[in-house]
């Protein structure tokens, strides 16, 4: 594509820059993340402050350990690992990360965010 010319599939923003594509790929696949992390949060706190609020006369165990303790810590665990496991087998892509040329982008965009 020559110099100068505009293209008609990548789009500047209001500084006039074209950013990488693949941007905002990485950006979702972070949100994967922040979105775990805040779920994984939650179930250890209600789990760990909701299940061992009581005497502790009156808790009932799991495998030896307070239900609490286990749903929030050990249950939880297993959950944030299989998730994991399964945002990055099913809904991450592998791409490469070395730097595109304008024509890249381009294909990249057209192909809806394929690389070949």
């Amino acid at each position: 594509m020559a110099h100068g010319m505009e293209s008609k599939v990548l789009k500047k923003n209001e500084q006039g820059f074209v950013e990488d594509p693949r941007y905002k790929e990485c950006e979702k696949e972070a949100w994967y993340g922040i979105v775990l992390g805040v779920v994984n949060l939650v179930i250890w706190a209600v789990a760990g402050y909701g299940l061992g609020s009581g005497p502790v006369e009156e808790y009932s165990y799991i495998m030896g350990f307070p239900t609490w303790f286990f749903v929030s810590c050990i249950a939880n665990s297993a959950f944030a690992i299989a998730a994991t496991v399964y945002i990055v087998t099913k809904k991450m892509r592998d791409m490469p990360l070395d730097p595109m040329t304008k024509e890249q982008a381009e294909e990249y965009v057209r192909n809806g965010g394929e690389t070949r």
